[in-house]
């Protein structure tokens, strides 16, 4: 989320984001605890110091606990928030952080790419292992039948023979509802995708019109509405819910065109050419006097192909969050060659491109356009776009799904951005997307143009609110049911519980195990839960003159972690994971704790320095 990898974790919708300006260790001594002593007196103490967010606490007491008795002297650096704990790790006051990871595209090569190869977007810690990157690569280009031996090998490399982190456990995805309000089967849990508010509806239907959808989150400080710029806790269900994809997820993270802007979408032959057909009924959105009004433009290929090429370009925007999810694309164009797509054929079938392409249209295709004026498809008027990627790699689907793929408006976007990248200053150039452009007061300047069910009005220090986008797939089933959103910023998760008790919210995103019990006793409450793609580890500090650099002290605290005390803190709602791919390939690895290796492998970096 790095924001790092911590930060990315869908799970992090709990934190809460206040600024840091702590940038030395000594400006932290308020904030950092000393615990004093190592637990074994047979080995020469080694000190650590464990960076982490409050939210993570019970993780940090165990894992303390665990290194003292191993023989680590343990000094605990507690931030209240992400923004602090980014702050922490930027200056580099830690030797190990408490972090996490959500796979929210579904695919495993998101699962490692940006956090562990050489130069990934979230990589700011300081791993670079050539042997990992290959593994990466070679995985990418593989089929779930061929990778997994190759995953295996990836996590042998991560943990066992490196010890670049320490896995903890997987969790469960959960979210509590008021059924009294809402419809509880109309309200999804999926397993990496975020909540999609459009197919949410009331028990009383008559107040769709009338009364808000209302949830919370804690953080309250919104990274970006550009989808390409945020990717993390504060709005990735929000950029979800405002910026329509070519293709979706199902709940057991199954590649769809329902619900996207595609009817349906096709592998050709050779995996390496994707072809997207274009519903006509999706149009932009803007905000006029804090009303969502229907832009009448089209949402286009020309919208698509504008989309993907800056989702792919480093250096598109200041701050891109998501390049490294879409660099296996390497062309993105508009096909308006009919007779072409007979002459491909669909990847492990008989039948052609265009056949696929065709299945449950409104009408047969008569005519590819390029000028989305030209679209009619009831006259059998399409458009299609096509992705070539640089290798054969059908994980590139799942990557079209993530929030980070929203298509957004060609036009509206090169208005706004009319400053120069490469001399951007965040203090005096305005970016699209940017917060303080939605923000109630004297920078509000809503300029927001959305392809999805949903647009922005406003937010303030209390909510942000969002109107259904009128122009979004009208009267299909795909149309928004509840016309207003409102999303309350409350920093502490048992005042948000609270809420959901007195009504004040509909519905509680992420709820915590140990409210499982108080959620599953009121009547007016349902529970849902679920296995999630959620990891949550360790990583080390290897930049500079890091300690931590040595393999013998990594492979000390990787031996000195027992996952089962873990387990055994949460009443055994975590799961075991060996790393973040654990949730999604089933390698075989499993992790044991071995606390005679752990001192030994101390002694080791002892008598390394001798």
């Amino acid at each position: 989320m790095k924001k790092f990898i911590s930060i990315l974790l869908i799970l992090v919708m709990v934190l809460g984001v206040a600024g840091c300006n702590v940038k030395t260790k000594d400006d932290v001594k308020n904030n950092t605890q000393d615990t004093a002593t190592s637990g074994d007196s047979s080995v020469k103490p080694v000190d650590i110091q464990i960076l982490s967010m409050s939210s993570n606490e019970k993780d940090v007491n165990i894992v303390r606990d665990q290194l003292a008795k191993a023989g680590f002297n343990v000094k605990l650096n507690i931030q209240p928030d992400y923004g602090s704990f980014t702050g922490q790790k930027e200056a580099g006051n830690y030797d190990i952080a408490i972090s996490g990871w959500t796979t929210v595209t579904g695919n495993p090569d998101y699962a490692v790419r940006s956090i562990f190869t050489t130069g990934g977007d979230y990589n700011d810690y300081g791993l670079s292992n050539p042997e990992l990157d290959k593994l990466v690569e070679e995985a990418a280009s593989e089929t779930p039948e061929q990778y997994k031996e190759t995953y295996k090998e990836f996590e042998k490399v991560l943990v066992e023979d490196n010890a670049y982190i320490i896995p903890l456990y997987s969790s469960l995805k959960s979210q509590a509802i008021n059924k009294d309000v809402l419809k509880a089967d109309s309200v999804r849990l999926s397993k990496s995708r975020s909540l999609p508010w459009e197919e949410i509806d009331f028990v009383d239907q008559s107040k769709r019109t009338s009364s808000p959808f209302i949830m919370s989150q804690t953080m309250s400080s919104l990274t970006s509405m550009d989808p390409i710029k945020g990717n993390d806790g504060s709005i990735n269900i929000i950029n979800t819910n405002m910026h329509v994809r070519l293709v979706n997820l199902t709940d057991d993270d199954e590649v769809t065109s329902k619900g996207s802007l595609s009817y349906n979408y096709v592998i050709e032959e050779g995996n390496q050419e994707y072809y997207f057909i274009l519903r006509d009924n999706v149009k932009f959105a803007k905000v006029v006097d804090k009303k969502a009004v229907d832009t009448g433009e089209l949402v286009a290929a020309e919208d698509v192909v504008f989309s993907m090429n800056r989702a792919k370009d480093k250096n598109s925007v200041p701050d891109h969050r998501t390049y490294s999810l879409h660099s296996s694309m390497d062309k993105i164009e508009i096909i308006t060659d009919l007779a072409s797509l007979e002459g491909f054929k669909e990847s492990g079938k008989e039948t052609s491109v265009k056949s696929a392409l065709e299945a449950g249209l409104p009408s047969e295709i008569k005519e590819l356009v390029a000028d989305k004026k030209d679209v009619n498809n009831a006259a059998g008027k399409y458009q299609v776009v096509k992705v070539t990627t640089t290798h054969p790699f059908p994980q590139v689907l799942n990557y079209l799904a993530h929030q980070s793929a929203g298509i957004v408006s060609k036009k509206q976007v090169e208005a706004i951005n009319t400053y120069d990248v490469a001399k951007y200053d965040k203090n005096k150039d305005i970016a699209y997307g940017d917060q303080s452009t939605v923000t109630e007061g004297a920078t509000y300047n809503n300029t927001l143009t959305v392809s999805g069910p949903y647009i922005m009005l406003y937010k303030n220090d209390y909510e942000v609110v969002f109107e259904k986008n009128p122009g979004y797939m009208a009267r299909t089933e795909h149309e928004p049911r509840i016309n207003r959103v409102e999303v309350k910023f409350i920093k502490d998760l048992d005042s948000s519980l609270s809420a959901l008790r007195s009504g004040e919210i509909h519905l509680l995103y992420s709820v915590p195990e140990d409210k499982y019990p108080l959620v599953e006793g009121d009547s007016k409450l349902t529970l849902q839960k679920r296995p999630s793609n959620a990891v949550s580890y360790a990583f080390f500090n290897l930049l500079g003159n890091s300690e931590f650099s040595d393999e013998n002290l990594r492979k000390a605290v990787l031996n000195a972690i027992d996952q089962d005390q873990i387990l055994a803190v949460y009443n055994n709602l975590k799961i075991k994971a060996y790393s973040t791919i654990s949730t999604l390939v089933d390698t075989g690895n499993v992790h044991k704790a071995d606390p005679a290796k752990a001192k030994e492998y101390i002694q080791k970096y002892w008598d390394s320095k001798k």
